[in-house]
């Protein structure tokens, strides 16, 4: 599975931004798929999470009410929407594939990550 980030962007706090993730590869449907984020100077961070068919979704508790993730198995897309957003939002976003989880090391396919800057 490919990976392929995007929709990152400078937006002032309180705005909004989609972001999508574009998989090929025909096994899409079978995984889990994460975003995770890395601020500068930090470690890579859980986001949220959707299971394979979607019945599921897990969010980090900085993010809970705030972002939304989803995915269009016919598509071969996942999307974070985020509003409200904070200036400490503001790093590298990855899209992942893999099993349904919180931790980084689980998932087994990423994408080379969309910047996004929230300024105060």
């Amino acid at each position: 599975v490919q990976l392929q980030a995007s929709g990152g962007g400078l937006v002032q706090a309180g705005g909004s931004l989609r972001l999508s993730c574009a998989a090929s590869g025909r096994t899409f449907s079978s995984y889990a798929m994460g975003w995770f984020r890395q601020a500068p100077g930090k470690e890579r961070t859980f986001v949220a999470a959707i299971r394979w068919s979607g019945d599921r979704t897990n969010y980090a508790d900085s993010v809970k009410g705030r972002f939304t993730i989803s995915r269009d198995n016919a598509k071969n897309m996942v999307y974070l929407q985020m509003n409200s957003l904070k200036p400490e939002d503001t790093a590298v976003y990855y899209c992942a594939a893999g099993p349904f989880g919180v931790t980084d090391i689980r998932y087994n396919y990423w994408g080379q990550g969309t910047q996004v800057t929230v300024s105060s």
